[in-house]
């Protein structure tokens, strides 16, 4: 039961945001008591934390999984940035903002977590670049990894960038070839053209 309502407050939490679904409206979606939520959750914090690392994990397994099986470092960012979108209802509740907002502390741990998590397997991504011709070997690898994760987050930032302004699928897509402009080689820099050409909406 636990499990299914991790899943179930997941799905309204990214749908209509973690401000806007009590706990009421999770009980009424299961057809289940409040209480049963209780038994589990000791309030409507527990269960967000608990979300919000359970989809924290998924996404780190996925990205494994792209990882362990993409034919370059380009289309691997490319692929982890659709996965990514696609766990996260394409951000149209700007999750981490709310999390920022209203549990903060869940925010900050989560934001560390993050951080650790993507700056190793940029990391890997970008020697594996280097090492396959694909980015220049002149690159701080250590420093790019950084500053990839800094710009990531930077542009869930709704005071830099309002939603009613930008969506978050175009801001990804911008970032991500901004960042790869700035770092391939010229072999990498077909791949990525050809890429971009071929995935054309």
């Amino acid at each position: 039961m636990r499990e299914k309502i991790i899943n179930k407050a997941t799905e309204l939490f990214l749908n209509l945001g973690f401000k806007s679904v009590t706990m009421d409206d999770i009980a009424t979606e299961m057809a289940i008591s409040k209480k049963t939520i209780y038994v589990h959750f000791k309030n409507k914090t527990k269960l967000v934390e608990a979300v919000t690392f359970h989809l924290f994990d998924t996404i780190c397994d996925g990205i494994d999984c792209i990882c362990n099986t993409s034919k370059n470092p380009i289309e691997e960012l490319y692929a982890i940035k659709m996965f990514v979108m696609q766990h996260l209802n394409n951000e149209k509740t700007s999750p981490q903002y709310q999390l920022k907002k209203y549990y903060p502390q869940i925010h900050d741990v989560l934001k560390f977590k993050q951080f650790e998590k993507m700056h190793d397997s940029v990391r890997d991504s970008l020697k594996h670049g280097v090492d396959t011709d694909v980015f220049r070997n002149t690159i701080d690898i250590d420093f790019i990894s950084r500053m990839y994760f800094t710009g990531m987050t930077g542009i869930k930032d709704n005071m830099f960038f309002p939603p009613e302004q930008y969506n978050m699928d175009y801001l990804m897509e911008s970032y991500l070839e901004y960042h790869l402009r700035a770092i391939v080689t010229e072999k990498g820099m077909k791949i990525l053209n050809n890429f971009i050409k071929q995935n054309q909406s």
